[in-house]
């Protein structure tokens, strides 16, 4: 017997076990929204009087569950709106969970946030072994925490150290990881879960629980010594002002423990109160400019096979590593031995951290190939130039290798900052370059800026962009301009820390400043990190075509070898594990109380310039590249949303009082008038 709803389609075998299946209409993905959920609920209670002998819940996508319908929670505008959703979704897993029948759940792929709690509703979880599958909770990342159960069940499952590790953190987990810490009963291959689910409902096994020392942290004398633990690791990564998720769900477990039904009154609360705060309505945000740069790229549009990176330098390496990691063929071509075997090695360090296998590691190693000859540039798709800034060796390089690449091949080049038409210059069609300019470390950093001319081929473009999305990075459309966006809008923010510097505060006073305010990490150790002599070129050109001031403090350490990070000295010093020294700021340090304003008011004062200068489309892509770019403050939102929120007038303000105090560094772009302000 078969049933079909528009999200869900329900099947009764011989054995009297019902199979239901989510393949949500219209999507390419499963995620719990209203519509899903009611449908849910009014199975389970069909169920409820059927009584059959087990029931499965499997996924005919390619992912079991993505999570909540995240576009739901831009409608939710008050608490009790919030706890209205919350409810109805703890009533539909609570109604899943009270069953008299057993219950599985086969995972597949992404079984993320109200996925994986609808799972936990479940007698048993089965998951496929396959690489594509990862389980997890990363409310988090949302501003938010499990509020359909998930804080109530899981560390009952699997104890609280692992529990409270997944839902902090927001990390994800293999099936095989998944298996081990108890959150899934079997990890089999795709061919083997509904053999599995029948086992499960015939022989119907004791439900796990956490048990032993997994269990010991539930207890209620321990989880105060616990949560204390949790909290220093937290505020050691986020502020409790910035980002008080985490910090609740702690709260909320040390205060309740497994008492079930005392944490899901708990989360509601909580969760409700997170939703409708500016955090959690700006981090959702960010995850929708994340959506947006991902739709800039077709994948569709180009297939790439083969990618030939000339330059194995940092950066040229990294790209090369990263593009084998996600499993292209590469062919990197460097003149210098050394620089070849330095980008193996590096790549290899890269795939044991992320793959992990030994079987993984060498494969993604032998798609890495050193070619000091440049023989794979006649067989590659995209040709990336990462060499050195500077105009002529880079002209030079185009003359040679344009006659031999093959046709439609897609040239890039890496430059930080120089203008593609100036480039381009030298090419028999110069309307076929653009920028792929990667950010350091690239393994890290997810947004590529591709950067076009009003000339450039369209399909250089899209096969630029498309290129972008194979690798898994975020492609963000930019006009060449001087600086194009990130490097423009970010290197006045790092001058005025070096002028800071320079006046005499300690660099980790200023780096604090910029970590209250809600960066990841302070101007003067990205200034170390990105290289001093590249922050260095990039001001130069910025300095000659906008009048950018170059602080003599910055050619000074560069003119003294002290590069940053890769030189083991700059503003910091370097371990032999790359790790800073002394960057904890004390208590009672020298720190004037403009610091932090003189450090965002040039940023923000940039971004506004760019936007006017239409050096992106508008403001939600400049946003969303500066957030991804620099790291931006994620739980503001980005630049421009930034100063609407804080208030375009209060910081306009705050721009004429610095521009009074220190001159033309703080020239106050015509963007900070308001219409009305205008015509006064």
């Amino acid at each position: 017997m078969t049933d079909k709803s528009n999200n869900w389609q329900r099947e009764t075998d011989a054995e009297g076990i019902v199979w239901l299946t989510i393949d949500q209409a219209g999507a390419s993905a499963n995620t719990l929204g209203r519509e899903l959920m009611e449908e849910l609920n009014d199975i389970l209670g069909e169920l409820e009087a059927q009584r059959p002998k087990g029931l499965v819940i499997q996924s005919a996508k390619a992912n079991f569950i993505v999570g909540a319908d995240i576009r739901e929670f831009t409608h939710v505008k008050t608490p009790d709106q919030a706890r209205e959703l919350i409810r109805r979704g703890q009533a539909v897993v609570n109604r899943l969970e009270g069953l008299r029948c057993p219950t599985v759940v086969l995972i597949n792929g992404f079984c993320l946030g109200g996925g994986l709690e609808l799972a936990l509703g479940c007698d048993y979880r089965v998951a496929d072994d396959a690489d594509s599958t990862r389980l997890g909770l990363p409310e988090v990342r949302l501003g938010i925490h499990p509020g359909f159960g998930g804080a109530a069940r899981l560390p009952r499952l699997v104890g609280a150290t692992a529990a409270m590790d997944m839902m902090l953190t927001g990390r994800s987990l293999s099936a095989r990881a998944a298996k081990k810490i108890g959150l899934v009963d079997h990890a089999v291959p795709q061919r083997h879960l509904q053999r599995a689910a029948r086992e499960l409902i015939r022989t119907r096994p004791k439900i796990k629980q956490a048990s032993g020392l997994a269990a010991l942290g539930n207890h209620a004398l321990v989880r105060p010594l616990l949560a204390r633990v949790l909290r220093k690791k937290i505020t050691a990564k986020a502020h409790p002002e910035h980002y008080p998720a985490p910090y609740a769900l702690i709260d909320l477990w040390r205060k309740h423990g497994t008492d079930k039904l005392a944490v899901l009154r708990a989360e509601e609360l909580s969760v409700a109160r997170l939703v409708t705060g500016d955090t959690a309505r700006n981090l959702v945000r960010v995850f929708f400019l994340q959506e947006r740069l991902k739709s800039q790229g077709d994948k569709k549009a180009f297939t790439p096979q083969h990618i030939h990176v000339i330059g194995g330098g940092v950066m040229g390496g990294d790209i090369a590593a990263w593009c084998a990691l996600r499993g292209l063929q590469v062919t990197v071509q460097d003149r210098n031995d050394g620089h070849l075997a330095q980008v193996v090695k590096r790549a290899a360090k890269l795939y044991k951290k992320k793959l992990k296998k030994p079987r993984l590691v060498q494969q993604a190693l032998d798609r890495l190939m050193p070619d000091k000859q440049g023989q794979g540039l006649a067989q590659a798709d995209v040709v990336i130039e990462a060499i050195f800034e500077d105009i002529e060796a880079k002209q030079n390089l185009y003359r040679e290798i344009e006659p031999h690449m093959k046709e439609g091949a897609l040239l890039a080049t890496n430059t930080s900052s120089i203008p593609l038409q100036v480039l381009g210059e030298v090419l028999s069609d110069p309307n076929r370059l653009v920028g792929l300019h990667f950010f350091n470390p690239v393994a890290q950093m997810q947004l590529v800026e591709i950067v076009t001319t009003p000339d450039t081929h369209p399909d250089a473009a899209k096969k630029a962009a498309a290129f972008t999305r194979h690798i898994d990075r975020l492609p963000l459309p930019v006009n060449s301009s001087p600086g194009f966006l990130v490097n423009r809008v970010l290197m006045p923010y790092l001058l005025e820390a070096v002028t800071l510097e320079a006046e005499g505060l300690a660099p980790k006073v200023i780096d604090a400043e910029a970590l209250k305010f809600g960066m990841p990490m302070g101007p003067i150790l990205l200034a170390d990190t990105v290289g001093l002599d590249i922050c260095l070129s990039v001001a130069e050109i910025l300095s000659k075509e906008l009048g950018v001031e170059v602080p003599s403090r910055l050619r000074e350490l560069v003119k003294a070898g002290r590069l940053g990070k890769k030189s083991g000295h700059g503003f910091y010093r370097y371990d032999k594990q790359g790790k800073p020294l002394g960057t904890k700021a004390g208590r009672g340090e020298y720190c004037p109380p403009d610091t932090q304003d003189r450090l965002i008011a040039r940023l923000l004062n940039e971004a506004l310039a760019c936007l006017r200068e239409g050096v992106v489309s508008d403001a939600n892509l400049l946003d969303a590249g500066i957030i991804f770019g620099t790291g931006f403050a994620p739980f503001r939102g980005g630049p421009l949303h930034y100063i609407e929120q804080a208030g375009r007038d209060k910081l306009a303000k705050k721009m004429d009082d610095l521009y009074k105090n220190y001159g033309e560094r703080f020239p106050v772009d015509e963007s900070w008038l308001t219409s009305e302000r205008r015509s006064e």
